[in-house]
């Protein structure tokens, strides 16, 4: 099997096993905490996302990564990351916090789907050896990220009454 067709494998089948656990776990808890905690949880995950810089460390990568890739996964992490720790700054100013969830989903979710854009274009499959020790994010890391901001987009379009059911409910069953 040739290394194309293993990394093809490896980007499809790395959102099996998160589906899979955030399903059972993190998503009933997401789901009955109140609107405010539960961007906080997402948006510390994604706060780590300072660490995409990583794709432009001459080094880490090898030299035959397509620079057009390099750069725009490197900053649009860096970017979505530095939205997503100012959020956390502005949880207690409520529409600042508001504003920068926002922001960080809608960033960090075009830089997820620009990646994989950009990945096609410039034949990212052929050159998978180039990743180097940056491999595993695509794989491990990526899927569990955009799997959060799909659960974060409806957690901001769910409307309250019902995120207070569920907290409810959630507390009577205890």
């Amino acid at each position: 099997m040739s290394p194309a067709i293993i990394f093809q494998i490896h980007l499809v089948l790395g959102y099996v096993p998160w589906l899979l656990c955030f399903g059972t776990y993190a998503w009933p808890r997401l789901k009955a905490m109140n609107r405010v905690d539960a961007q906080r949880a997402i948006a510390t995950l994604h706060s780590f996302r300072f660490f995409g810089l990583v794709f432009i460390v001459p080094g880490v990568i090898g030299p035959n990564l397509p620079a057009g890739f390099a750069g725009f996964a490197a900053y649009g992490d860096f970017a979505t990351g530095l939205l997503a720790m100012l959020a956390l700054f502005m949880v207690r100013m409520g529409p600042l916090f508001w504003l920068f969830v926002v922001a960080f989903n809608l960033v960090g979710a075009a830089d997820i789907i620009i990646d994989y854009y950009h990945g096609i274009q410039f034949g990212l499959p052929e050159l998978a050896g180039e990743l180097g020790a940056t491999y595993a994010i695509p794989i491990l890391y990526v899927p569990l990220l955009m799997i959060t901001h799909f659960a974060a987009f409806y957690l901001l379009m769910r409307p309250q009454a019902k995120a207070a059911k569920a907290l409810a409910g959630n507390v009577m069953a205890s």
